[in-house]
C-alpha cells in the first residue's frame, strides 16, 4: 500500500534539508554528547558505552528529524544542543 500524498514532503530541498539534519546533525549532536560526557567521566568507559548509546542517540535524532513538522527548528535544535554539549570540553581543555 502507497504512502498518502498529503503526508509526504512536496519540495526536494526540504526533503534534503531532512535528511542531512537527521544523518549529519543528529551525527554531531551524537558526538558531541559523548565528547561532553568524556570530560566528566573517564575516556574509557565513555568510549565502550558510545558503541552502544551512540547508534541509539542518532538513530532517535534521525527519526525526529523526519517526524518534526519544521526542519528548521531541527537544525536550530541540533545546533544549539552541538554548542551546549561542546561547551564544557572547550572550557577545560583551553582554560
Amino acid at each position: 500500500m502507497p504512502a498518502n500524498k498529503k503526508y509526504l514532503t512536496k519540495s526536494p530541498w526540504l526533503r534534503l534539508a531532512k535528511i542531512l539534519a537527521g544523518v549529519v546533525g543528529g551525527y554531531a549532536v551524537m558526538l558531541s554528547f559523548h565528547v561532553a560526557l568524556a570530560t566528566f567521566l573517564p575516556k574509557n568507559e565513555v568510549v565502550a558505552t558510545a558503541f552502544i548509546t551512540g547508534y541509539i542517540v542518532w538513530a532517535f535524532l534521525l527519526l525526529w528529524a523526519f517526524v518534526a513538522r519544521n526542519v528548521w527548528r531541527v537544525w536550530l535544535t541540533y545546533a544549539l544542543l552541538t554548542l551546549v554539549f561542546l561547551l564544557p570540553y572547550f572550557l577545560t581543555q583551553h582554560f
